[in-house]
């Protein structure tokens, strides 16, 4: 018996709350636990105990191998028709005087900054802008692949591909298939926010609700295509909406496989119509993400996205389920710091990166976006990595 299992047994063996202790022994044995068992960990359980079971999952599943991947992101606009009470980015279609539209052009000329340059990943998120339609976006595809056929294009939540395709009047299958055919390579997980009809309708009535959201990564799976998925915590929502979230994703990868990865995301109050609401703190985050880990069974992959974190804050999260922490983004994301997130102009080198997984005593593994691994980097020391140019 190895000494990691020895010790979590020893620890849900001193847990006092003997329904606490028969969900260790669930998890100890790879059982299922379900909605109510959930629902009691965020309400009875300690932050030492779920993650310390949250920790030896995560190690069970990845040994110590902390993934990320070299990647850039490009915000098309941030003008939107929509309007979500937590989102202090998007600027609505009409006044769109106060935010911006990127041209094709402007987007390939990003692009082509990074000829030369060993990023793996684009990621394409922005607003739902009413003028950028399905059409532009294949054609933006076609152009991307032409420019950079090995790059992996990871575009678009499923709000954006709702409004694309409702717009252009064909079905998700049809939509999903002229995208992946143009060179869309897989979905990113946001526009999830909360699924449960209570919260959604506060927080962002008007947009994709849960079953257009499942539909459309469905949809995409059946192409073959991966996606991720993201939770918005930290709000007005209770635990049973949180369980009730993930229970609904969990449901969706027993029948499809497709999703990689799941990403909780906190809320954060600046600058937008909840700011009234108080923002979780660092024990809640931890105490999410190990929960997160426990009951995401099917999951493979918990990433913390520290640019929404903060550094250190994710890079403590490594300690509490998590295996992934994005990548070096290399942008000036606005989304989250417009919002009061702790990083205003994410960006990290990969030796920054790397050296912040090894602090946390974890081993950084460069991956591509399907978590194919490229590189390891636990014998490079910084002196190696800056070097390198290539790893700056």
């Amino acid at each position: 018996m190895s000494s990691e299992k020895i010790a979590i047994e020893e620890i849900i063996s001193a847990e006092k709350n003997p329904s606490l202790q028969s969900i260790g022994i669930k998890i100890l044995n790879k059982e299922r636990i379900n909605e109510n068992e959930g629902i009691m960990l965020f309400e009875k359980a300690g932050l030492p105990y779920v993650g310390a079971l949250a920790n030896f999952v995560r190690e069970r599943l990845h040994g110590n191998k902390t993934y990320f991947n070299r990647n850039f992101h490009i915000e098309p606009t941030n003008v939107c028709v929509f309007s979500c009470a937590f989102c202090a980015y998007s600027k609505l279609y009409a006044h769109r005087e106060e935010g911006w539209e990127l041209s094709t052009e402007q987007m390939m000329d990003i692009i082509r900054s990074y000829d030369g340059k060993p990023v793996t990943e684009v990621h394409i998120v922005g607003g739902v802008h009413p003028k950028l339609n399905l059409a532009f976006f294949i054609d933006l595809m076609k152009q991307i692949k032409a420019h950079r056929p090995d790059l992996h294009i990871k575009g678009y939540t499923a709000v954006e591909l709702d409004y694309m395709f409702r717009k252009a009047k064909v079905t998700n299958e049809e939509g999903m298939k002229m995208l992946h055919e143009a060179g869309l390579d897989s979905l990113p997980g946001g526009g999830a926010e909360i699924f449960h009809p209570d919260i959604r309708q506060q927080i962002c009535a008007d947009k994709v609700d849960a079953t257009g959201w499942l539909a459309i990564h469905e949809t995409a799976h059946k192409l073959g295509m991966h996606s991720n998925a993201t939770m918005l915590y930290g709000h007005i929502e209770k635990p049973v909406h949180l369980i009730d979230h993930m229970e609904r994703l969990r449901n969706l990868q027993d029948k499809t496989g497709g999703f990689n990865t799941f990403i909780p995301l906190k809320f954060r109050n600046k600058d937008n119509d909840m700011s009234h609401v108080p923002e979780t703190t660092l024990v809640e985050d931890m105490k999410l993400y190990a929960i997160a880990r426990l009951y995401m069974d099917n999951f493979p992959h918990l990433k913390a996205y520290w640019p929404m974190l903060g550094r250190q804050s994710a890079q403590l999260s490594l300690s509490f389920g998590v295996n992934d922490l994005d990548g070096t983004i290399d942008d000036s994301t606005k989304i989250y710091s417009m919002a009061g997130s702790e990083e205003q102009h994410p960006s990290l080198s990969t030796a920054q990166l790397v050296t912040l997984i090894k602090q946390a005593k974890r081993e950084p593994v460069e991956r591509d976006t399907l978590y194919k691994e490229i590189k390891n980097y636990a014998s490079m020391d910084e002196a190696e990595m800056e070097a390198d140019p290539l790893y700056n």
